[in-house]
C-alpha cells in the first residue's frame, strides 16, 4: 500500500523517531522501490462488498448491549487544502474502550474487556464532506515503548480516498490531556501548531444534554494547514 502524505515541513513524524522506540524497525533502511501498478490499484472505490449499515457508525451499541463509559459525539468534515469538503469518502475509527483496552487478542493489558464495545466504526462523508461518530471516551493504557509509558487517550482515524491505495492514518486526542508532555507520538510531530490540529475541540452544539458530550475534529488531506498523518507505508 503506498500513501501519499502531504506536503508540509514540521507537519508529519518522520518515520524514524528514536524516542518512539518501534520506528527503528517500521522506518526503511532501503531506498523505497516503486512497483508497478496492479488489480489492486483501482481508480475507484473498492470497499462496496462491505456495505455501510445504519448504525456502523455507533460504537456504544453491540450485540443488543450498551458499552460502558462516558458517551461522546465525534463530529467534524473532511477538508482539502482550500477547505472544500470531500465527499463520499469513506473514514474508519478505532479505539480503545473506556478502561484503555483495545478489543484485540494482542492486547494483554490487565484492565476489563467490556463484551458491548468493539471499539470500530465506519462512516461515508456526506456531500458537505461531514461524518459524525458516537463513542465512549478511550481509556488511557500503557504501552512499555519507555519507563512508565502510558499513551494519551486518544482515536485513530483513517480515510480513504478513491481506492485502498489512497489512505491517509491519524489520531485524534481531547483537549487537556497531561500526557501530551509524555508521549513520544504525540510529540514526533515537530511543529507545535500541527500537534495542536490533532487536538479535538469541546462542542457544545454537539453535546446531548444529560445523554453525551459533543467534540469537534476537522481533517484537512493536505497543504499548510493539513492534519499530521502515520504514514503505513
Amino acid at each position: 500500500m503506498r500513501d501519499r502524505i502531504p506536503s508540509g515541513a514540521g507537519t508529519h513524524p518522520p518515520l524514524h523517531y528514536p524516542p518512539y522506540q518501534s520506528t527503528r524497525l517500521r522506518a526503511p533502511s532501503q531506498p523505497l522501490v516503486i512497483l508497478p501498478e496492479r488489480l489492486a490499484d483501482l481508480a475507484a472505490p473498492v470497499y462496496e462488498w462491505w456495505s455501510i449499515r445504519e448504525g456502523d457508525n455507533d460504537l456504544t451499541m453491540h450485540r443488543g448491549g450498551e458499552a460502558q463509559g462516558q458517551r461522546i459525539i465525534v463530529a467534524g468534515r473532511l477538508l482539502d487544502e482550500s477547505a472544500r469538503p470531500i465527499s463520499g469518502a469513506l473514514i474508519e475509527v478505532w479505539q480503545a474502550n473506556a478502561a484503555g483496552r483495545y478489543h484485540h487478542a494482542k492486547d494483554t493489558h490487565p484492565a476489563p474487556l467490556d463484551p458491548n464495545f468493539t471499539g470500530a466504526g465506519r462512516v461515508l462523508t456526506d456531500g458537505a464532506g461531514r461524518y459524525q461518530f458516537t463513542t465512549i471516551r478511550p481509556g488511557a493504557y500503557p504501552w512499555r515503548n519507555h519507563d512508565n509509558a502510558w499513551r494519551p487517550a486518544h482515536i485513530h482515524f483513517s480515510v480513504f480516498g478513491r481506492s485502498f491505495e489512497h489512505r491517509l492514518v491519524t489520531q485524534m486526542y481531547f483537549p487537556g490531556d497531561p500526557m501530551f508532555a509524555y508521549d513520544p507520538i504525540f510529540q514526533s510531530i515537530p511543529d507545535e501548531r500541527a500537534r495542536e490540529r490533532l487536538v479535538a475541540t469541546y462542542d457544545l452544539s454537539l453535546t446531548r444534554p444529560e445523554w453525551a458530550l459533543g467534540y469537534s475534529f476537522d481533517i484537512v488531506v493536505r497543504g499548510r494547514d493539513a492534519t499530521p498523518f502515520e504514514s503505513v507505508r
